[in-house]
């Protein structure tokens, strides 16, 4: 029905900057809120950012100021840029989307969430 596709993982130094994409597609009639998480080893997933439809943005305090969450509503796709990058930063980072979306039987709403992607950052 609904899919998401994250990319721009990677492996960057301390410092660095990485861009995160997350497009959605499929059977969509309307994405609501979209938003970034992560998930380190041993640690429960975490909220990183989150954008809605009107483009109002909320982040954790751990990233403000360093990261970025935009979005492209004509492409459903929402990005984040992160800059300044530290080695806590490490994690797999997962997009989600409140998606409603069509069927034969009518328009539904739910959470879907991407893949993940690794972003390692070295010290």
């Amino acid at each position: 029905q609904v899919q998401l596709v994250e990319s721009g993982g990677g492996l960057v130094q301390a410092g660095g900057s990485l861009r995160l994409s997350c497009a959605a597609s499929g059977s969509i009639f309307s994405i609501n809120d979209m938003g970034w998480y992560r998930q380190a080893p041993g640690k429960q997933r975490e909220l990183v950012a989150r954008i809605t439809s009107d483009g109002i943005t909320d982040y954790a305090d751990s990233v403000k100021g360093r990261f970025t969450i935009s979005r492209d509503s004509a492409k459903n796709t929402v990005y984040l840029q992160m800059n300044s990058l530290k080695p806590e930063d490490t994690a797999v980072y997962y997009c989600s989307a409140e998606v409603t979306f069509y069927t034969g039987k009518g328009n539904f709403e739910s959470e879907f969430w991407g893949q993940g992607t690794q972003v390692t950052v070295s010290s």
